[in-house]
């Protein structure tokens, strides 16, 4: 269902003259209808529409008239007012369609009047001299040609007049911009002019041809020729001309080859004309002289490049490529286009070229295809599949396919598609199945990464030519592949996309070979099981992805699979309910049903009714964990595929219970979707509603209706307001004190939607209206919404209060208003940044008030009497007016006093404030239809002084050199002396003492009161200083910093938005602005000033922001010398920064402060299509950026670096800047070898953002994952000058790592270029034409890994694997394993076999991962590698003295050992292999004792590589084949030479750790059944080891390998491990468990005390369930210690541990019949629960909703089947259910009279009211930018409203007695006395708190709730205790 917006048509009417007015008059007829007074009635007529209307009545008219009246003169007057009406309206506009249609239809017998009057008016139009009326001449001229008989006949009339007139408008056009140069606005204008003067002379010389040829030709004195000529000539000119639009130079291109075409003879010449022509090898010998003196400049010249490519694509389009017309020529140019074309390709890289060469490669593949149906054979051997010319546009499509611009890609596509057209027409005749060409096609497109987008559009086309059949032969796991790459949302709809066409593909193909109902299940086993599988247990982005792209194609493409999906995931959806990260068998039935039903394919009624699926079911799905499975439950709800369907009851109420408990949502994106799926159910109710009333309307059909049973559209109406009045109610209710930001934002969104889709039209009955819910509760609820901290929250409060205006002012009274304007003006000077932001808003809000002025402002101004009395303007522009004058006085006041003390100004009223509320008021300002423009212009004035004064006064902080300052925050004298020091170090102004007195500050405000007589409301200030007397404030250097930068940030957002006011029309007087020229050129040397000298980030960012907003309004304005601003700055600039003036004030260090951003803000302005001042810049910056020369300072080169790096960062240049990134990289790459650190720093920062730029924005934390890489072919043919560069480079490192002297001599620029060439890798479409090839790389990459920098080798390895091709692997690798030396070598270089073998790993490990490990190659390679790798195993052995290449080879051996054991069935050469490591093992210095100490280089790296080796070994010969092989090699093998339990008691504690986690994974393959049943396998390793692991436990020292024991421990069965307590640590069960509790108290780790008690949980349900005492001390020390873990402030991992144990003993404790562990305790862990589902943290919600989930488990198993129980629930929901779960316990074990007191308790709350206002109160001045308690998810009033609502059903269902009233009115007395204490703090706040003391008015208003709740409570059950007592005195 998509919400659409009607467009409305807009006609605009035309009028006729006093005098063609007069002529009809005198013509009609008053009797009857004639053509006079039809003409005459349609011009009186003043709406477009109504005269389309009049004029489709011309012809009928005119044909009734009778063949005389063709003389009749009132027919001649009226075809003439019809010409001049045809020529005077615009090309755009529909009556002129309309006229053309009914002129058309003429009879014969009109048609010759109707051409004179033609001809006449266009006589009169040609007449035009005004070049820019040039224009509407032209649209006449294109209109007469186009299907207008009548137009073309007049044209042919007047031939040489329109062709002169063309000539002429050439001329005058070309001559006219040649005077403008500079002015962009008229520039373009005219461009678009001459645009369209070669159309029409295009169109002329085609429509018209007739009329050229013929006798005319013979003599070339004859008009037409001289004319041909001339337009020949001037659009040669255009061609040659690059200053033009690029459109005007590729229609010049069109208009050459045409006119060339009209004018030249022999015809057949013409192809061999172009060819030379394109070729550059023109003859002048056979060329006519005409063309030689009207295109001299294309014979003559070498043509550009861009030249070129125009004429191809004039040849292209103009010729006849059709039919063989052009003979042999024809073909040959045909050939030349292509060759000349694909030379292009490697030239053009600027990005409007590259975009237009594919565009035009693509119409060659088209000419092409026409030209080979009628073609020679020898064309067809030229163009088909294997010529040379089809192989090179291969190349180009490989190389483009992946290209950044979208249309490029788009054109890669279709030249693709046509190519294999090409190939087909070419081989006509022969089979295409089995076509070579094909086959290489395919199997090279398979062999490519599924990364590669390039593929899946290729194959694509490919399916549409060999189908799918013949590609799944190749391959049958091809739809699981692509499915499993829509993880990525890149590549998920290109991957779709392809499934879709081979889907399609494969269905036709299997209804067209097989009878309908065999086919469907194998089609389904295909495309649809793989796909349901993937939605219940596949990862969250990939099954989003699914849904959104693959699922819609697959039900439009066969409707019939979704009742196959509906009945297998229903089967499955009640055992399969998913958990918080997948979807489950019951998500992806949600989002199967939602999907088709959004796309039409069934009714939701019908498959509620069939019992398909239940509301229950429907239920689980809205509240379920997975929030997608919730928004997929609600889509379903929502989304239809009629917006009008009625909205059923069943929907309504589960809409309302989806609202109950999914509002709180953390996500935005969520938060998002339930926004606006909502928003399409209010929609369809609006529009349905709609569809209701008019049946009501029309009562007649309806009585028919009457009987029926179908619902009453009246009751059904009442429904609806009914619904959304709850659904009001429910938002305005989760609006309450505390309620978490995600709340909020969710009921405003919805509610905004409300109020603007039951908004109410004129005319039309609504059947609900906002307006009505609205009380003045509901209103402060919204005002007070602008409290939040939350910005987007006061937006949207601040939305919804604008639509509800009128009724929200009706509702507050004026005193209210009067406090909150006070409120507003109080936070507008506020120290706490964030509070001027929310006085901006209130008084936004305010000044839309009509009394404000005499409510507020009364007080505070004195009354402009003549705005007052004049009536006519608007409300907001008077209030604005009068409160920004309010602010401004203030502002001004205390600007004046700051500049005698900053300190003061600081600590007691920060200017930013007021500044950013008088941005916020103009923001709001219709500034286009202001009345009161002298006022204004003169506010203007005064706000850009101010600004300027503010700035003088605050920006001597932020431009001192060091402007953070030290940041004293203590309270005491001594930080004030420290930032006296600072002060006094950064003085700025002699004159100024202010600076002097940083003491701490006793705020008396001396007013002198002669300087105030004049500033009266300035009083009002200062008294509120006077009340604040005696608090002491210290200033700290933080709070000046904040006062400095903020006023400076508001300064530069204030001055940005006065910018925009200057006004932007041509035809306005400069006077007509409220900003002169004047003041912008101020504003913008302003700006100029602040970037450029700001070290203070903050400062010179926000400068830069409004810098942006004057830059973009300079490039649209008018005035000539504002215009050029832009261009003189930069120069400026550009300037200072190449003379490096020691005088200077550049900032150098700071990465340049503002100067990247003033350059950036000003080539970021420029248009998209003039890129002229980022030409300059970058040629300029580049040079400087890599000095040719060695110059004496290296100041212009770092700020050139630094500024590369923010142009190549700015999204907003795009692909301009791409030309660019080669000659970056080389300035980055030299400047990585400066001497100079400052250099080699911004080189760094600047080669980082190139990468990026390249490559893209890294996604995930792999470094070395595929998404951020490109082929070599694709990088270097971008940037074609890398490729020599980076070899050079290459060459120059490799030459310093000297192999001779082992002395260390490293190349600064090795490890940048091992960077970018990691980033590459080879495709196996690199053909054989391409000169970038990457086999020059290799040989210096392998010669990198001799470096002897360590990270250099590791480096070299990686960057290796990406040139060497998969199947040249092994070959690879045996030539660097022969490299290796022998042990009796007698020079061994071990840095040189270190990055060897690194560099064999790396190239091994991708070829294991690749894809072709089927192949008997891939064995055979396999097999020469390990042959290989045995002879020189010495390096392994004790012979090699270094133990980090013994480690590096054994690495490569852990690899080998752990693929052979996973995928090998083992042969006896294999035998040999695992003999060998054996070997290798018992000649370790593990079996025979460790030598060394641990300070040994290398030693830990070989003793991990070697206990890999031993654990690998270990898993593989404990595998069946080996233990039951009889041969006696397998016997050996099978005995190893060291166990499992000699590792563990190795001394290093890497070997232990290593061991621990084999141990660990085997217990884990185990439990998930991984290890076939029957082989023994693992679980002889693990055998015995209780007793290790068990003393392990007591003396192990390592925390690691401690925490290890205790995960292993709580593994295993504690069964197993019981028995061996005694025996191995003298410790029965209970002593242990004490032990590992202690454990918990004792251990600083959390993950040891997380995992201790776990065990220790574990431990007490195994001795409970087998009935084994515990003690009650021990008991009640595991209850305190589950309690602590979920205390408020604990870490996450203890959280999350506690709801492991939880979740664990649910059923033995918590909801057992038997209260096991006593009353107290048991509701003690049901309150962990509660505590738990409140966690901020989501993990840990989700963790402890299953809790729930198991009692709801229990619960539905113990009641049996019936009943649908929810159980997978997220937190709200849970909660909600814990409540009620705890009642119903409290009842079953018959605890009601001792538990609800507990509860009442919970109710309470254990705050200390008195304590926390005391303490709350000294901590708000300490953290500037501190919120207090922001609140992003738990909302105390939640659970407070859940359990009371239980309690009240409990009280109700069981009559409650409670025999101990004692308890009770103890509870009574504590809840009375908080009430009190509440009051009484409530009245002791301020007038309006929730604005000024929000915090604390929060919580007391949550408090005051608690206890009413709990009184509540407590009166009804003594009100019923009293009744029963009374009943039985009686």
């Amino acid at each position: 269902m998509v919400l659409k917006k009607k467009k409305e048509i807009q006609v605009d009417a035309f009028f006729l003259d006093h005098q063609q007015l007069e002529k009809l008059q005198r013509f009609s007829k008053a009797e009857e209808q004639n053509l006079a007074s039809l003409l005459l009635h349609c011009a009186q007529l003043s709406n477009g529409i109504q005269q389309i209307q009049c004029i489709k009545q011309i012809t009928p008219l005119v044909k009734k008239m009778d063949q005389n009246s063709a003389c009749d003169p009132m027919v001649k007057a009226c075809l003439d007012i019809l010409g001049e009406t045809y020529f005077s309206l615009g090309a755009k506009n529909p009556l002129k369609k309309v006229l053309v249609s009914s002129l058309n239809s003429l009879p014969e017998e009109f048609m010759m009047l109707a051409v004179q009057s033609f001809v006449c008016c266009l006589r009169e139009e040609l007449k035009t001299t005004d070049v820019y009326l040039y224009r509407k001449v032209l649209d006449n001229l294109a209109s007469c040609m186009e299907d207008f008989s009548l137009g073309r006949a007049s044209i042919k009339n007047l031939f040489e007049e329109v062709l002169q007139f063309l000539q002429k408008s050439l001329l005058d056009i070309q001559e006219e911009n040649r005077q403008n140069h500079g002015n962009r606005i008229v520039q373009t204008q005219l461009m678009h002019d001459l645009l369209m003067a070669i159309k029409v002379s295009m169109m002329l010389v085609q429509k018209l041809q007739e009329n050229i040829q013929g006798s005319l030709w013979k003599h070339y004195e004859s008009f037409v020729w001289q004319s041909m000529c001339s337009l020949l000539k001037s659009s040669t000119n255009f061609l040659m001309d690059a200053t033009l639009l690029q459109t005007v130079q590729t229609t010049s291109g069109l208009a050459v080859i045409l006119f060339t075409k009209a004018m030249y003879e022999p015809v057949e010449e013409l192809p061999s004309l172009v060819s030379d022509l394109l070729l550059g090898s023109m003859k002048h010998a056979g060329v006519p002289g005409w063309f030689v003196s009207n295109c001299g400049t294309l014979c003559t010249e070498e043509l550009p490049d861009s030249v070129l490519l125009f004429l191809c694509h004039g040849a292209l389009a103009m010729l006849e490529w059709k039919n063989g017309s052009m003979g042999e020529k024809g073909e040959k140019l045909l050939l030349d286009i292509a060759s000349v074309l694909l030379s292009l390709s490697s030239e053009l890289k600027e990005s409007s070229m590259s975009t237009s060469l594919s565009r035009i490669l693509a119409i060659w593949t088209n000419s092409a295809l026409a030209a080979l149906i009628s073609g020679s054979p020898n064309l067809k051997i030229k163009l088909n599949g294997n010529s040379d010319v089809i192989g090179k546009l291969l190349e180009y499509i490989y190389t483009h396919w992946e290209h950044p611009l979208d249309a490029v890609r788009h054109q890669t596509k279709l030249i693709f598609k046509n190519l294999l057209q090409i190939h087909q027409t070419a081989i006509t005749g022969s089979n295409e199945k089995s076509d070579p060409f094909f086959a290489r096609l395919i199997k090279h497109l398979l062999s490519l990464e599924w990364h590669v987008k390039g593929k899946y559009a290729s194959l694509g086309c490919l399916v549409e030519c060999v189908g799918t059949e013949n590609i799944l032969q190749l391959d049958r796991t091809i739809p699981v592949q692509i499915l499993d790459v829509m993880n990525d949302q890149s590549l998920a709809p290109y991957a779709s996309d392809l499934l879709e066409t081979m889907f399609t593909n494969h269905k036709t193909h299997f209804t067209s070979s097989f009878q309908e109902s065999t086919w469907i299940d194998q089609w389904h086993d295909i495309w649809v099981s793989p796909l349901l599988v993937i939605l219940c247990e596949g990862n969250h982005d990939q099954t989003t992805y699914i849904i959104d792209y693959y699922l819609p194609k697959l039900l439009k493409c066969s409707p019939d699979s979704l009742s196959y999906m509906i009945r297998i995931l229903q089967a499955s959806a009640d055992a399969n309910l998913g958990s918080c990260s997948t979807r489950g068998a019951l998500g992806a039935l949600m989002a199967c049903l939602r999907t088709a039903r959004a796309h039409g394919h069934l009714e939701l009624s019908n498959i509620m009714s069939n019992g398909l699926v239940s509301t229950e079911c429907i239920k689980q799905g809205l509240v379920h964990q997975h929030n997608q499975v919730c928004i997929d439950a609600l889509g379903l709800l929502c989304e239809t595929h009629r917006s009008t369907e009625i909205v059923s009851m069943e929907e309504m109420e589960l809409i309302q219970f989806f609202m109950k408990y999914n509002l709180n949502s953390q996500s935005p994106s969520v938060r998002q979707q339930i926004g606006s799926l909502l928003r399409k159910l209010f929609c369809r109710i609006q529009e349905s509603s709609q569809v209701l009333y008019k049946l009501e309307q029309n009562k007649t059909k309806q009585e028919l209706l009457e009987n029926s049973t179908k619902r009453h559209p009246l009751g059904i109406l009442q429904q609806y307001k009914d619904f959304m009045s709850s659904v009001c109610d429910r938002l305005f209710e989760v609006l309450f004190p505390g309620s978490s930001h995600p709340t909020r934002f969710s009921a405003l969104t919805i509610l905004g939607s409300v109020a603007e889709i039951f908004s109410v039209p004129k005319g039309q009955a609504q059947v609900f209206q906002l307006d009505q819910e609205i009380d003045s509760a509901r209103v402060r609820t919204l005002i007070q919404c602008f409290a939040s901290t939350f910005e987007e929250v006061k937006v949207l409060a601040f939305g919804l209060l604008m639509k509800l205006r009128d009724v929200a002012f009706k509702l507050q009274d004026s005193e209210n208003l009067d406090l909150l304007f006070q409120a507003a003006v109080d936070l507008s000077t506020s120290t706490k940044p964030y509070d001027c932001v929310t006085a901006s808003y209130l008084l936004n809000f305010l000044v839309h008030h009509k009394g404000l002025q005499h409510i507020c402002l009364g007080k505070w101004v004195e009354h402009n009497l003549q705005i007052d009395e004049n009536t006519s303007v608007s409300t907001v522009e008077k209030n604005t007016l009068a409160v920004i004058k309010l602010l401004l006085v203030n502002v001004e006041e205390e600007i004046f006093q700051a500049k005698k003390s900053l300190l003061q100004a600081a600590a007691s009223f920060p200017m930013y404030g007021r500044v950013h509320c008088i941005t916020g008021a103009l923001q709001q300002l219709p500034f286009n239809n202001l009345t009161l423009v002298a006022e204004w212009k003169e506010m203007v004035a005064r706000l850009i002084l101010m600004s300027y004064k503010l700035s003088a006064v605050v920006s001597p902080v932020v431009q001192s050199s060091s402007p953070e300052g030290l940041i004293p925050m203590d309270s005491d004298s001594e930080s004030a002396g420290r930032l006296q020091m600072i002060l006094h170090e950064i003085q700025p102004q002699d004159t100024n003492d202010y600076f002097m007195q940083a003491k701490i500050l006793k705020e008396h405000c001396k007013v002198e009161s002669e300087k105030l007589a004049d500033h009266r409301p300035m009083e009002n200030v200062c008294t509120e200083m006077r009340g604040k007397e005696r608090q002491t404030c210290d200033v700290t250097a933080q709070m000046v910093l904040v006062c400095c930068w903020r006023s400076m940030k508001e300064v530069s957002l204030l001055l940005g938005t006065l910018c925009k006011l200057l006004p932007s029309q041509a035809t306005s007087e400069p006077s007509d602005g409220l900003i002169t020229v004047e003041q912008v050129k101020n504003i913008g040397d302003y700006f100029k000033h602040h970037l450029l000298q700001s070290r203070h980030r903050g400062a010179f960012e926000l400068a830069y922001a409004g810098f942006v907003q004057l830059t973009e309004m300079l490039s649209r304005c008018n005035s000539e010398s504002l215009r050029k601003m832009p261009e003189q700055w930069l120069s400026c600039v550009l300037e200072e920064i190449k003379s490096c003036d020691p005088s200077s004030t550049l900032c150098v260090t700071r990465r340049s402060a503002g100067i990247p951003f003033y350059v950036q803000a000003l080539l970021a302005s420029e248009p998209k299509s003039k890129t002229d001042l980022l030409k300059m810049t970058m040629k300029e910056l580049i040079s400087l950026a890599a000095p040719l020369n060695e110059s004496s300072t290296v100041i212009p080169q770092v700020h050139a670096l630094n500024t590369l790096r923010a142009l190549f960062r700015d999204t907003r240049l795009g692909e301009n800047i791409m030309p660019y990134v080669a000659d970056g990289i080389q300035a980055a790459i030299l400047g990585f070898m400066s001497p100079v650190w400052a250099v080699r720093n911004s080189s760094t920062l600047l080669f980082s953002a190139l990468i990026t730029r390249i490559f893209g924005v890294k996604r995930g934390k792999d470094e070395n994952s595929k998404k951020n890489r490109m082929t070599g072919r694709e990088f270097f043919s971008r940037f074609p000058s890398l490729y020599p560069f980076l070899l050079k480079q290459l060459e120059v490192v490799t030459n310093t790592l000297n192999s001779e002297s082992e002395e260390l001599k490293i190349h600064p620029s090795l490890f940048l270029l091992l960077l970018i060439l990691g980033r590459l890798y080879p495709s196996p479409m690199d053909g054989t034409y391409s000169a970038l090839s990457m086999a020059p790389f290799v040989p210096f990459i392998i010669r990198c890994g001799h470096s002897p920098v360590y990270r250099s080798r590791e480096m070299s390895g990686r960057a290796l694997v990406p040139f060497v091709m998969v199947n040249e692997v092994p070959h690879t690798v045996l030539s660097l394993l022969k490299g290796l030396p022998d042990s009796t070598s007698p020079c061994i270089r071990q840095n040189n076999i270190h990055g060897t073998l690194l560099q064999v790993f790396h190239l091994l490990q991708s070829y294991l991962e690749s894809k072709q490990l089927v192949s008997s190659d891939f064995q055979q390679g396999l097999g020469d590698i390990i042959t290989c790798i045995g002879t020189k195993l010495w390096l392994a052995k004790r012979p090699n003295p270094c133990l980090v290449t013994r480690a590096a080879y054994l690495d490569v051996l852990v690899m080998l050992s752990t693929h052979l054991g996973k995928f090998q069935k083992q042969g006896m050469q294999l035998f040999g292999f695992w003999e060998e490591m054996n070997r290798v093992i018992s000649d370790s210095e593990l079996v025979s004792g460790i030598p060394y100490s641990s300070a040994i280089p290398g030693l830990i790296q070989y003793l991990q590589s070697i206990t890999k080796l031993v654990i690998s070994v270990l898993s593989v010969t404990a595998g069946p084949d080996i233990q039951s092989s009889s041969s006696p090699v397998a016997t050996k093998i099978a005995t190893p030479s060291l166990s499992i339990v000699q590792l563990l008691h190795c001394e290093f504690h890497e070997v232990r750790l290593l061991a621990l986690e084999a141990i660990l994974l085997w217990l884990k393959q185990i439990h998930s059944k991984q290890i076939a049943e029957g082989g023994g396998g693992v679980l002889c390793l693990l055998f015995g080891l209780e007793g290790t692991l068990l003393t392990m436990a007591l003396k192990e020292k390592n925390l690691q390998c401690f925490c290890k024991v205790l995960k292993i421990l709580y593994t295993m069965d504690l069964r197993n491990v019981l028995p061996k307590t005694e025996c191995s640590i003298k410790m029965n069960p209970n002593e242990l468990l004490t032990w590992s509790l202690n454990i918990v108290d004792i251990s600083n780790s959390t993950e040891v005390q997380s995992i201790a008690l776990k065990f220790g949980s574990k431990l007490v349900i195994h001795l409970l369930q087998n009935h084994q005492q515990i003690s009650e001390v021990v008991l009640k020390k595991w209850v305190c210690l589950i309690v602590y873990f979920c205390g408020d402030e604990q870490q996450t991992e203890m959280l999350l541990a506690a709801a492991e144990v939880l979740k664990s003993i649910t059923t033995f404790f918590l909801i057992n019949e038997k209260l096991i562990l006593g009353l107290s305790d048991t509701l003690a862990m049901w309150k962990c629960v509660v505590l738990l589902l409140q966690n901020e943290d989501l993990v840990v919600r989700d963790a402890a909703a299953e809790v729930i989930q198991v009692a709801q488990s229990e619960k539905k198993s113990s009641k049996g089947t019936a009943e649908f129980a929810l159980r997978i629930v997220n937190a709200p929901m849970a909660l909600d259910l814990a409540f009620g779960i705890l009642c119903e316990l409290l009842q079953r074990w018959g605890e009601i009279p001792a538990g609800v007191p507990i509860l009442l308790e919970w109710l309470l709350g254990d705050g200390d009211l008195k304590r926390d206002s005391e303490t709350s109160a000294p901590e708000e001045d300490d953290y500037l930018f501190d919120k207090g308690e922001v609140n992003f998810w738990a909302e105390k009033l939640t659970p407070v409203r859940q359990l009371s609502k239980h309690l009240l059903q409990l009280i109700s269902t069981t009559h409650l007695t409670l025999p101990d009233h004692g308890e009770l009115n103890r509870l009574s007395r504590i809840a009375l006395d908080q009430a009190q204490l509440v009051e009484h703090l409530l009245r002791a706040l301020p007038p309006t708190p929730e604005f000024s003391k929000t915090a604390e008015f929060t919580r007391l208003a949550i408090q005051n709730e608690r206890i009413s709740v709990c009184l509540k409570i407590l009166n009804l059950l003594k009100s019923d205790d009293t009744c029963k007592n009374e009943n039985l005195e009686k």
